[in-house]
C-alpha cells in the first residue's frame, strides 16, 4: 500500500488490486476504520438530517398566480422531444397546491431540515423588479411558516437552474449582467424572507448546469459553446453567486444573522492505476470539477493546473489566447471568501486514465482540456441511470479531500441519491442500501475531522428529473403516481430506513421495514 496525498489524509488509500482488466494495477479508496464501528456511531443532535428538492422539478403550478415563464417552461413547450418522455413541469408532483403534504411527508420522517428552491419566475414574473409578485411570496411564506412550526429548518436555493426567459434571450449565463439581476433577485427573497431563513444556497451546480447548457447543449437554451461557453458560464455564475454573498454580508446579515454557500457537484476521482499519468489525471480531475469553483472561492483564483491546461490545449488549436478568461484582480478579490459554507451534491465515484487514446484534441471541449477518460467498476451496485453506482467510500474521501485542501470548511452533503425504475415499485431495497452506505461515510468522515454539519437525500419525492423527464428514474424516499390526478404519494421502504435513521441518530443495515403494512405512514 502505498499513500497519496492528494487524497487528503492517510486515511485514503491506494491499494493494489486486479480488477476490471487482466494485469492492470487499479485503485481503490478505502476507510481505515481507525475510530471503531461506524455502526454504533451516532450523528450529533445539531446535525441536520434532511430531504432536498427543486422548484421546476416538484412544484407545477407553472403559469398559476401570476407566475413567468423559466426557460424550461418555454422550451418545453415549444420543444416537447427536448425530454425524452415528452414530459414536462407543468404539474409535476403538484407541490405548489400540495405543499402541506410535502411538510406532513418531511414531518413523518422526523426529517430536521428541508432543501428546497425558490422559482425565480414565481417572485419576479419577468424576472426584474419591475414587478413583484405577491402571491409567489405569499406561496413561499406558507411553505416556510409551516416547516417552522414543525421544527424544519429551511436551506432555500436561490437558483436551481430556472433561468427567466428573458434573461436567455438576452445572452442567459454567457452574459455578464445576468448576475447584475440574479443580485436584484436574492435582494428581494434576503428582504422578504430572510428573518425566518437563516441557511441560503446561492447556485445549484454551476458546472453541471453549464456543461448541459453549452458544451453539449441538451439544456435550454439548447446553445453548444464547446471548451467555451462552458467555462464563460461557470465565471459569470461565480460572480452572480459573489454578488449575491455581498449584498447579504452588506445589507442582511446583521439583522438577519444567517450563512451563505453554493452547491457543487463532486464525483470522487480513482487513479485507474499508479502510473504517474493516472495519478494526475486524479489531481486534473479534481481541479477542473470542484476546484474550478472552490480555489477562487477559497483560494483567490482557479487552479494553477486548471489553467494551464486550458492554455495549452487552445495554443494548441490555434487560439491566440486561453479559452479560459481570468478574472481581474478586482475580480479574484470580489469572489475570494464569499462561502459561509458549501453545499455538495455528490452521487457516485468513478476511476480515471490518462494514455494516448484520450490526448491531442484538435478542437475545444472540456474534455479535449482535461485530457483523461473515466469508467466506473461494474461489481458497484447499479442504478436505473448507467452512470450512478454505490460505492460509498468515495463520498468519505471527498470530505476528507476538502478538509484538507480547504482548510475544513462547514460542508452540507446537499444531494446524494440513487434513482430507481419505476417497475422496482416500494421495496426500493438498493436505493435504501445507498442510503445507509453514504450515511456511514458521513459518520466515519465525521470520526476523522470532517466540519460536515447536514444531510439532504435526493429526493423527497420523485420529480422530473430534468431532460430524462418524470417515468424513468425515480429518485424519491416518496413514490408520487403520476396517472392520479391528485399526485397520490406513498413512502417506499427508503423513507421508513431514513426515519429510522433521523429518530435512532444511527445506521442499522438489518432493519428491514415493510412499506406495505406501515401504519405509520399516511399515503395519500
Amino acid at each position: 500500500m502505498m499513500n497519496l496525498t492528494i487524497f487528503g489524509t492517510g486515511a485514503c488509500l491506494l491499494q493494489r488490486s486486479k480488477m476490471l482488466v487482466p494485469l492492470v494495477l487499479l485503485t481503490l479508496c478505502v476507510i481505515t476504520q481507525a475510530n471503531g464501528n461506524a455502526s454504533v456511531k451516532k450523528f450529533p443532535e445539531n446535525f441536520l438530517l434532511g430531504a432536498a428538492t427543486s422548484a421546476y422539478q416538484i412544484e407545477g403550478g407553472w403559469n398559476a398566480d401570476g407566475k413567468g415563464e423559466s426557460v424550461w417552461d418555454y422550451y418545453l413547450h415549444k420543444q416537447p422531444d427536448i425530454v425524452k418522455d415528452f414530459t414536462n413541469g407543468d404539474i409535476a408532483a403538484d407541490s405548489y397546491h400540495l405543499y402541506e403534504r410535502d411538510v406532513e411527508i418531511l414531518k413523518e420522517l422526523g426529517a430536521k431540515a428541508y432543501r428546497f428552491s425558490i422559482s425565480w419566475t414565481r417572485i419576479l414574473p419577468d424576472g426584474t423588479t419591475n414587478f413583484i409578485n405577491p402571491h409567489g411570496i405569499a406561496y413561499y411564506s406558507r411553505l416556510i411558516d409551516l416547516l417552522l412550526a414543525d421544527n424544519i429548518l429551511p436551506l432555500v436555493t436561490l437558483y436551481h437552474w430556472d433561468l427567466p426567459i428573458a434573461f436567455s434571450n438576452n445572452g442567459g449565463w454567457l452574459n455578464e449582467t445576468t448576475g447584475d439581476r440574479f443580485g436584484e433577485y436574492a435582494r428581494i427573497v434576503f428582504n422578504v424572507f430572510g428573518d425566518k431563513v437563516k441557511h441560503w444556497i446561492t447556485v445549484n451546480e454551476p458546472s453541471i448546469h453549464c456543461s448541459f447548457m453549452y458544451e453539449y447543449g441538451i439544456h435550454p437554451p439548447l446553445k453548444k459553446s464547446p471548451g467555451v461557453g462552458f467555462y464563460e458560464c461557470g465565471r459569470n455564475l461565480l460572480l452572480a453567486h459573489a454578488k449575491a454573498y455581498h449584498i447579504y454580508d452588506v445589507e442582511f446579515r446583521k439583522n438577519q444573522g444567517g450563512k451563505v454557500g453554493l452547491s457543487l457537484d463532486a464525483e470522487w476521482p480513482i487513479a485507474a492505476s499508479d502510473s504517474l499519468d493516472d495519478l494526475e489525471a486524479v489531481k486534473d480531475y479534481l481541479a477542473f470539477s470542484v476546484g474550478q469553483y472552490m480555489d477562487p472561492i477559497f483560494k483567490g483564483d482557479y487552479p494553477e493546473r486548471l489553467v494551464n491546461r486550458i492554455a495549452a490545449a487552445s495554443r494548441r488549436q490555434g487560439c491566440t489566447s486561453s479559452r479560459l478568461q481570468p478574472f481581474t484582480d478586482k475580480q479574484k478579490a470580489y469572489i475570494n471568501g464569499t462561502a459561509d459554507f458549501v453545499g455538495i451534491n455528490h452521487y457516485f465515484s468513478l476511476y480515471v486514465y490518462r494514455n494516448e487514446s484520450v490526448r491531442g484534441y484538435e478542437t475545444p471541449s472540456f474534455l479535449g482540456d482535461t485530457e483523461l477518460g473515466t469508467f466506473q467498476d461494474p461489481s458497484w451496485p447499479q442504478s436505473a441511470f448507467t452512470r450512478m453506482r454505490e460505492y460509498a467510500p468515495g463520498l468519505y474521501c471527498l470530505l476528507m479531500y476538502l478538509k484538507d485542501t480547504y482548510h475544513n470548511p462547514a460542508v452540507y452533503i446537499t444531494e446524494n441519491g440513487f434513482p430507481m425504475t419505476p417497475a422496482e415499485d416500494l421495496n426500493d431495497d438498493k436505493k435504501a442500501h445507498y442510503l445507509r452506505a453514504y450515511l456511514k461515510a458521513v459518520l466515519d468522515a465525521k470520526a476523522d475531522g470532517s466540519n460536515c454539519q447536514g444531510y439532504f437525500f435526493w429526493s423527497l419525492v420523485d420529480g422530473l428529473e430534468w431532460a430524462s423527464g418524470l417515468q424513468k428514474y425515480k429518485f424519491g424516499l416518496y413514490q408520487v403516481d403520476y396517472n392520479d390526478p391528485s399526485r397520490k404519494r406513498t413512502a417506499r421502504k427508503s423513507a421508513l430506513v431514513y426515519k429510522e435513521i433521523i429518530h435512532s441518530g444511527t445506521i442499522d443495515f438489518s432493519y428491514n421495514p415493510d412499506p406495505y403494512g406501515d401504519k405509520c405512514f399516511k399515503n395519500t
